[in-house]
């Protein structure tokens, strides 16, 4: 019953979030600066009584609870409204860009995955040595490596210089996509694949120090299945935390790299309706980055006691 209270509990803090995040997504429409009806008359010279009914065709002129209200009775029957640049449903504008996007995310959620928990793992085992020091070099490197920085590199070199990877674009089918995709993975993911790595290298020492640990390899176990055992499994705890963290966040850095590559993702969408003052489609963006942030965080909140028992053992004690 605790836990299932836990839970419940959780999940209407997350509620709770959505609800806040969404009013505030809303009121920045009236701190930005700018104002929709002149980027809707653009290039004209409207009447006050032409612009009274624009205003009164938008919903511009009613007050701000009814139009809060009035949108977000919208949103959570999917509709965003529609987009001022593209004169078409908010929804369908981001459904066309949303692919691009959770490829670039997905396979720099495999290389944070593989290379940062990796070179983290091999650092710990081989703490001291030539191997861990270099893994240290590199993580420290990486991490001071900001995406733009990473971009501008791999385009000079793997696609200006030696013509590995292609410098634009989002390819046609799976295989030329993923040869498109291969150069922004890498440069979104190298500051949270040395992050993750620092994480996973100090988690798995800290077990690597346990008396068990100590005393089950004293007793001859077989390395690999103490590591296995009690110190992977132990490790994977903070390890997924602080990954779920940096996954759930990282739409927001796609808007650097998919601007720096030409991709057509929701990222250089973002950046695009910002620079056009499409206010509808910038609060539907920053309302579905923030959201991911926060169901991705109270999922790995909710998961944590199964991948570290000891969680739940403590919790049922208290």
């Amino acid at each position: 019953m605790s836990a299932a209270v836990a839970t419940f509990r959780r999940l209407l803090g997350m509620a709770a979030t959505l609800l806040v995040t969404s009013f505030l997504v809303f009121s920045s429409l009236y701190l930005a600066p700018g104002d929709p009806v002149s980027f809707l008359v653009k290039g004209r010279s409207p009447s006050p009584a032409e612009l009274a009914a624009i205003r009164k065709q938008f919903g511009f002129d009613q007050p701000f609870p009814v139009r809060y209200w009035h949108w977000l009775d919208a949103v959570l029957h999917g509709d965003f409204g529609r987009s001022y640049l593209f004169h078409e449903s908010v929804g369908a504008v981001i459904s066309s860009r949303l692919p691009a996007s959770l490829l670039l995310v997905g396979v720099s959620t495999l290389l944070i995955a593989v290379v940062g928990i990796g070179a983290g793992a091999v650092g710990a085992l081989r703490r001291g040595t030539r191997t861990d020091k270099t893994v240290l070099l590199l993580v420290t490197v990486g991490a001071a490596v900001p995406s733009f920085a990473a971009a501008i590199v791999l385009r000079s070199v793997f696609g200006v210089r030696l013509g590995w990877f292609p410098t634009i674009g989002d390819g046609n089918g799976l295989l030329d996509q993923l040869h498109h995709v291969a150069m922004p993975a890498v440069a979104l993911s190298v500051t949270f694949m040395a992050l993750v790595s620092r994480v996973s290298r100090s988690a798995m020492l800290d077990e690597l120090g346990r008396e068990h640990v100590e005393v089950a390899l004293s007793r001859g176990t077989p390395r690999w299945s103490v590591l296995r055992r009690h110190v992977f499994r132990n490790a994977l705890g903070p390890i997924v935390t602080v990954s779920g963290l940096l996954v759930s966040g990282m739409l927001v850095s796609t808007a650097i790299v998919e601007t720096a590559f030409g991709m057509s993702g929701i990222g250089s969408l973002l950046v695009q309706c910002v620079d056009e003052l499409d206010f509808q489609v910038v609060q539907a963006l920053v309302l579905l980055v923030v959201a991911v942030f926060v169901v991705v965080n109270t999922l790995v909140d909710l998961l944590y006691p199964l991948i570290d028992p000891r969680v739940a053992a403590g919790g049922g004690a208290r």
